[in-house]
């Protein structure tokens, strides 16, 4: 029988494990998108962005012909990562841009998380290329959007057969933090969820409102 420790697996992720790449948040995308509203897209994009800048998550922010097409990330993302740069790009998927390469190439991890429009070709791309060279790439499924349900989920079934690991926008904040005892990060992350987070972060506020309670009591 195996020995039961009190440590985390390996398989969560951590703030200094992996690259975070955000891929063409962007309004041409966001317009031809059904698998999830617009509201709600948009809500995802700022928690992960959010929870990026506050961990100190290595990321990589990337458009695909911002100027003469797409137009620009979504204000969310830019409020979240201020001024930095984004690397624009002709090809659909981002594995396929150098200049994404040598970024990726100097951050150095070997897991990749990914988000962004569209599923079926934006996220597929990356996700596909990056496991064959061998990294472990993860999706964030509910901060990622297609032109259709069946494009996204057949999408997702593709990526998961192939190796990719799911997991959701609330999930991702959440394995950041991972223990309510971890204090300098706790008001940071209770901050985003309270923003970001729906029903979940209703319920913060409700509960520190009404019972003055908290997770890390």
């Amino acid at each position: 029988m195996p020995k039961a420790e009190a440590i985390p697996g390996p398989a969560l992720l951590t703030p200094s494990d992996h690259t975070l790449i955000l891929i063409d948040f962007q309004s041409q995308m966001a317009f031809a998108t059904r698998s999830v509203d617009a509201v709600t897209l948009r809500n995802n994009a700022a928690l992960i962005s959010h929870a990026a800048v506050g961990f100190g998550v290595s990321h990589i922010l990337t458009t695909v012909a911002e100027k003469s097409f797409s137009g620009p990330m979504f204000s969310e993302i830019h409020e979240a990562f201020k001024d930095e740069p984004m690397l624009d790009r002709t090809s659909m998927n981002t594995w396929e841009d150098a200049k994404v390469i040598e970024r990726v190439n100097e951050i150095g991890k070997s897991r990749i998380v990914l988000a962004g429009l569209w599923t079926g070709v934006c996220i597929v791309g990356p996700a596909l290329s990056a496991l064959a060279q061998g990294f472990e790439v993860f999706v964030i499924a509910d901060a990622c959007g297609d032109v259709s349900d069946e494009a996204h989920n057949r999408a997702m079934d593709r990526m998961v057969q192939a190796g990719v690991q799911p997991m959701t926008s609330v999930q991702y904040l959440l394995e950041l933090q991972r223990d309510w005892a971890r204090t300098e990060t706790y008001e940071m992350t209770t901050g985003i969820a309270k923003k970001f987070g729906g029903a979940y972060g209703l319920g913060i506020i409700y509960a520190n409102s009404m019972f003055g309670a908290s997770e890390g009591h």
